[in-house]
């Protein structure tokens, strides 16, 4: 019981979260998309980080039929339940509430839709990410213009993707169908962007409402080239629509009338989506232009441009491993490296002399308060920059579809808990029956020893206080746990494969449910006895 007062105490003392910065929502998740001519085998790639106090848990919601004339409830405050047992309560308690440090959300029924006569199953994650027949959804709030958000309308983004895979098979199939959706009932959220992804193409869709008196929205679907890669990071980008380009272009059929009538554009000038109802200064920040810049430098793109490409092509083909890396992306050794300032001299060993070094307490991410602490001494320390990887994470994923696997194996979420720059990835088929137990309890409302996300952030959260010196017990083990999943992964999907069609359907997801649940298990393993370790590394304080 100390050790776990000791731990909640430090946690909120000296590891506060960067989400209390006045930009965190505006600075929330972030979503890269892979064209199969740009990925390094020919698959597909969408991907989200969840980066926010949102719910952690998550379950498989199952495949079902519906009688003629039924219909499907559509929700609002899913996104902060506990476990999967709020939900099933409040079907027989419509007041329930639920709290998080900051704010209290209710869980209410926004309306009722016609059910469909089959659903697929789905990974029910906050923002649901994939369903069976291995369709794919990341995910990043762009926010846009706060006047045009009416929230009569019925939908919320979350609530849009989960009927999107309960129906659809295809990406392109579940624009038209979110369309329709948003058309027919309203959608009331804040700006969104979605990244949709099947085994051939993956699509980035940009939606806002249509104003305070109008039930509906305005959208516009961008298609990635399948040589390139792109990026959504809470800005929108979608530029100019040419809807005669029918295979790379879509849009709701009001996306220019609402322009006019809400005066937003003349008609004359050139028409940009992202400026249109955005209303940013221009479509990209610091995330998007790592990005980019990154995979095709000869470019030599400039933060300083107006805009940046939609998309680009890799100077060099990419695998999931590049993109795994980009999310765990801190600047480090760059010009943007919010450590470089923090220097300590230090006695070499053997010798008399000194040398100049990264400050044990270096952390690529460093509290308001600490960042505060260390300009006030001397202004400009610390000048903060969004990284990719960020401490107030809930879940990520990257998710590949290969088209050129069979159906049973060809989608997988690479799957993680807590800050992406840490925490180890786990293999999520698109094809499992259920998740493992602790990943039923969700670590954003309060500390959850159940909770597969606490028992990741205990030990993260500890390694962040004297990273430099601690960063390789994380590090290590994490890349090795990584490495494994990836040279296993061969061997699983032929055995997968084999028991589909020796024994069928069902013991195939059985054997890649418990595929999981032994990644899952050895991780915790794992994690736990970094965190006894580093328990033992503040002997002395900290």
């Amino acid at each position: 019981m100390t050790k776990k007062i000791t731990f909640i105490l430090l946690i909120t003392c000296v590891l506060s979260v960067n989400a209390q910065r006045s930009e965190e929502f505006r600075e929330s998740c972030t979503s890269i998309m892979v064209g199969r001519k740009a990925s390094a085998d020919g698959s597909v790639m969408t991907s989200h980080t969840c980066d926010g106090r949102y719910r952690t848990w998550m379950d498989i919601e199952p495949a079902s039929t519906y009688p003629q004339g039924s219909v499907t409830k559509i929700y609002q405050g899913a996104l902060f339940t506990q476990t999967p047992d709020d939900m099933r309560r409040f079907m027989q308690d419509t007041t329930l509430r639920f709290r998080t440090s900051d704010y209290e959300v209710a869980l209410k029924v926004k309306g009722e839709i016609p059910q469909a006569p089959e659903t697929y199953a789905f990974l029910n994650t906050a923002y649901p990410c994939m369903n069976e027949k291995n369709l794919a959804i990341g995910e990043t709030t762009t926010e846009g213009r706060p006047e045009l958000v009416n929230e009569n309308g019925m939908f919320l983004i979350e609530e849009l993707e989960r009927i999107a895979l309960q129906r659809c098979t295809t990406a392109r199939d579940a624009i038209v169908l979110i369309g329709k959706l948003i058309k027919q009932y309203g959608y009331a959220d804040i700006g969104e962007c979605i990244t949709l992804a099947d085994k051939n193409e993956v699509w980035h869709l940009e939606i806002f409402g249509e104003g305070k008196d109008r039930i509906g929205g305005v959208w516009a679907a961008r298609r990635i080239p399948d040589d390139h890669v792109g990026i959504s990071a809470n800005i929108p980008r979608i530029g100019e629509l040419n809807l005669k380009d029918k295979d790379n272009y879509m849009a709701s059929d009001n996306v220019f009338e609402a322009a006019k009538r809400l005066g937003y554009w003349d008609g004359k000038e050139p028409f940009k989506f992202w400026k249109v109802y955005g209303g940013v200064e221009k479509p990209f920040s610091m995330r998007e232009f790592f990005v980019l810049s990154s995979l095709a430098p000869s470019l030599n793109l400039s933060r300083d441009a107006d805009e940046l490409p939609f998309s680009v092509k890799p100077e060099k083909p990419i695998s999931v491993a590049d993109v795994l890396k980009f999310f765990r992306a801190t600047y480090e050794g760059t010009t943007y490296d919010m450590t470089k300032n923090l220097l300590i001299k230090r006695k070499k060993a053997d010798s008399d002399e000194y040398e100049t070094v990264r400050s044990p307490y270096a952390s690529p991410w460093p509290t308001r308060d600490l960042t505060a602490t260390y300009n006030y001494h001397k202004d400009s320390t610390i000048n903060w920059v969004r990284n990719i990887a960020v401490p107030q994470c809930s879940y990520a994923h990257v998710i590949q579809i290969r088209g050129y696997l069979p159906d049973e194996i060809a989608c997988v979420a690479y799957f993680a808990n807590d800050n992406p720059g840490q925490s180890p990835r786990i293999p999520v088929y698109a094809k499992i029956l259920r998740t493992p137990q602790s990943m039923l309890f969700s670590g954003h409302k309060y500390y959850e020893p159940e909770a597969f996300a606490w028992r990741m952030r205990r030990a993260n959260k500890l390694a962040s206080i004297r990273w430099q010196e601690l960063r390789s017990k994380i590090e290590t083990p994490r890349d090795s746990l990584e490495n494994k999943m990836f040279a296993e992964q061969h061997r699983i999907e032929n055995e997968a494969l084999k028991i589909f069609r020796e024994h069928g359907d069902v013991a195939g997801r059985e054997y890649l449910t418990r595929y999981l649940e032994d990644c899952v298990k050895d991780t915790e393993t794992i994690w736990q006895s970094i965190e006894n370790d580093l328990w033992f590394s503040f002997i002395r304080g900290l």
